[in-house]
């Protein structure tokens, strides 16, 4: 394990140039853009001269680019993302730390859904390899990552939302629903204050979002477990275990373990993606987290909150890298550092 933490800490010290970089080239690509972000962030150009260089100067735009990018950068460091341009006196922080659980209530919800789907489709193609099942699923596995989330989420907001009238079609609660918020999930704080009707209606928000990543993200995971599974299943040690008698539920699952390796590190990958924010899947189902906050954000030139939610992304990933690699060494003993 002496390895292993060694490893993990070098893993960890990289994460601040990798934060470094992406602040860099969001700054100068903030920078590069055309146009004033003062007149961007009002919405209109009928603002007087006075008023914009006001606004300038107090939000430090007026100042050398060079002195910019260390100010903010220094802010930063103190948990300080700045104000918005949009909303006069809004933190960035404060805005952040809102979105943040709604993000991750999705992505843990998408990630799951998304892991159990690949998982059971893939294993289901390894071991009925050659046969029609196993087609079907190679055709899932190729057709679903092609997939558009706006399409996809479209398609299940008619079918469940509109036509059955089963779940809703977006948001995180219905209008009428009380919940006393705790952590900001939702469905967690139902639990912890009892609110089993709150609960249930946080579920069915989440559940056409969390489908739509599981559909899209399901196909690598299943492309991934076939094709690793297929190898194992035909190693010489699962021929000794079978050899021997042992069940073939245990065989599978020992199988399984041996095949999870490749699976682990798309699935860190997914996770830090998600839990960067879904995009797609958030602004298609006006899901308030990171991802709409984000494309919000760029829309209306909001350099701060541009900036911020780059920062919070780039630490999220290299966090979960992290745990990541320390997952190598539990699931395969043979990996060393």
């Amino acid at each position: 394990m002496g390895g292993l933490a060694r490893y993990l800490a070098a893993r960890a010290a990289l994460i601040v140039p990798t934060i470094l970089i992406l602040y860099t080239l969001v700054f100068i690509i903030l920078r590069v853009i055309p146009g004033n972000p003062v007149l961007a962030a009002l919405g209109t150009r009928s603002v007087p001269p006075e008023v914009i260089q006001e606004k300038m100067h107090r939000l430090g735009l007026d100042k050398p680019l060079y002195v910019q990018y260390f100010d903010y950068l220094a802010h930063a460091l103190r948990g300080d993302f700045g104000e918005s341009m949009v909303i006069e006196g809004r933190s960035i922080a404060l805005d952040l730390r809102d979105k943040i659980p709604a993000t991750i209530e999705l992505a843990v919800a998408g990630f799951t859904a998304s892991v159990l789907i690949g998982l059971a489709t893939g294993t289901l193609a390894a071991v009925r390899r050659g046969s029609l099942v196993d087609g079907a699923m190679r055709i899932y596995g190729i057709v679903a990552y092609t997939l558009f989330i706006p399409w996809l989420g479209s398609l299940l907001i008619l079918l469940f939302a509109v036509r059955l009238h089963w779940l809703p079609a977006g948001g995180r609660l219905s209008p009428l629903t009380e919940l006393h918020v705790v952590t900001g999930i939702y469905t967690l704080d139902a639990l912890i204050t009892g609110n089993l009707p709150a609960f249930v209606d946080a579920v069915k928000h989440l559940v056409l979002p969390a489908l739509t990543l599981g559909i899209v993200l399901g196909g690598p995971y299943t492309r991934l477990v076939r094709v690793s599974l297929g190898d194992v299943l035909h190693s010489d040690f699962i021929r000794a275990y079978r050899a021997r008698g042992v069940r073939e539920w245990r065989v599978l699952l020992y199988a399984l373990r041996n095949a999870l390796i490749p699976v682990v590190t798309y699935m860190g990958l997914q996770l830090a993606l998600l839990l960067g924010g879904a995009v797609l899947t958030e602004t298609t189902y006006s899901w308030p987290g990171l991802g709409s906050y984000l494309y919000d954000s760029i829309s209306m030139r909001d350099y701060s909150a541009v900036q911020g939610t780059i920062i919070v992304f780039a630490f999220i990933v290299g966090l979960v890298s992290l745990v990541v690699d320390a997952l190598y060494a539990i699931i395969d003993p043979r990996i060393r550092y």
